[in-house]
């Protein structure tokens, strides 16, 4: 018997990947600064046994469209955007077995302190948490977090090489500082952690220098789980070597299965199999009473798409600036620094159906069943 696991897919924002969509009058994405929006929510997909909640996150602007955050700040097009952590341990305190897949980037905080929050949030849950693995891709992102005289922003394949050592700092430090039996809390010796059972990374590497010891006692699973979103090549090989479950996002299924293909080549080189690894697809599953009133729902809902702020997100993960172009044009001879599989995939699969797809075919997939993967 095959067991499907679900995920719901969200973001601290109002507008997550449907652009638009916000102005429904049944959506409540607005109220996503009120925790009691989040705790709801979290109870909600446990009544319906999903798995977990994924929280993508982003830590920049896109202004890439129109060279402005104008078409983003208009559109909500992931901006205001919040950070993802506070909101998981109050999800955590009202469900039981919902699992939290929270994503943040290597590129934008330094591993020691990041290792505490992860622990700290693994404790809260109980072991319900999972790390989306992100190397980050907008550059206001890397504007805004750049010491002074160094811009941290890096080419594709290297935003993973930098990444691999920020995994390597980690796994250091909640898996090999602290001995599982660490902790005595010993009323009567007074003794609370031994120290002898505790002792420094003694990290010295191309990007970081960690001599220390982590900070906080093991929580219950140590690492998290590991989730990646990357299909480029140099992304699936990120995946083999470090995910327990991969997000895979694609416009059909003979892309998806190439993907899938991919990954699983990857994980034999890196000497894993496919079995260690659950693929998540990303789909947009919209249900009524009958197959004619979903269609009918589903038209309702597109009616609602914003069109600027649909390009406005695909030109961030693309990396093309799509207010140059007419919707009409082709999208076709586009080269990537940011989410290089989402390029890949819209070619592949205008490769498969035999067609260009244009600008507005692009805004309108983007509008309610978007694409993004390689972040």
């Amino acid at each position: 018997m095959t067991r499907i696991r679900f995920n719901a897919f969200d973001m601290n924002c109002v507008v997550h990947q449907s652009p638009g969509l916000w102005r429904h009058p049944e959506d409540h994405s607005r109220d996503y600064t009120d925790l009691r929006y989040w705790t709801d929510l979290a109870q909600l997909l446990e009544t319906g046994y999903f798995d977990g909640l994924f929280l993508a996150d982003v830590l920049g602007l896109y202004d890439l469209y129109g060279a402005s955050p104008d078409a983003a700040l208009r559109a909500a097009a992931q901006v205001p955007v919040n950070d993802p952590l506070p909101l998981v341990s109050a999800m955590a305190a009202v469900t039981d077995n919902l699992g939290f897949g929270l994503t943040t980037g290597t590129a934008f905080e330094h591993p020691f302190p990041f290792a505490r929050r992860i622990s700290t949030l693994d404790h809260l849950t109980d072991g319900r948490l999972g790390w989306n693995v992100v190397t980050g891709y907008l550059p206001s992102a890397a504007e805004n977090t750049q010491s002074r005289g160094q811009l941290d922003t890096f080419e594709h394949d290297a935003r993973y090489d930098h990444a691999d050592e920020y995994l390597e700092v980690l796994y250091k430090l909640w898996e090999g500082s602290w001995d599982q039996d660490a902790v005595l809390a010993d009323p009567v010796s007074g003794v609370y952690t031994d120290p002898a059972k505790v002792r420094p990374i003694n990290h010295a590497g191309t990007h970081y220098t960690v001599p220390g010891i982590h900070v906080s006692e093991p929580s219950p699973q140590r690492t998290p789980v590991i989730f990646q979103a990357g299909a480029s090549s140099r992304g699936s090989t990120f995946a083999a070597d470090h995910a327990e479950a991969v997000f895979v996002a694609a416009p059909t299924k003979e892309a998806l299965a190439s993907t899938v293909r991919t990954l699983t080549a990857k994980l034999a080189d890196a000497g894993r199999s496919r079995e260690d690894v659950v693929v998540y697809a990303l789909l947009t599953v919209i249900t009524d009473a009958t197959e004619d009133a979903a269609h009918a729902k589903a038209a309702e809902y597109r009616s609602y798409i914003d069109h600027e702020g649909a390009l406005t997100l695909m030109s961030g993960w693309m990396g093309v600036d799509f207010s140059s172009f007419d919707l009409d044009d082709p999208v076709v001879g586009i080269e990537s620094n940011a989410i290089q599989s989402a390029v890949a995939a819209f070619q592949r699969s205008a490769g498969e159906e035999g067609r260009e797809w244009t600008v507005r075919e692009l805004a309108e997939e983007t509008g309610v069943h978007a694409t993004p993967g390689d972040v």
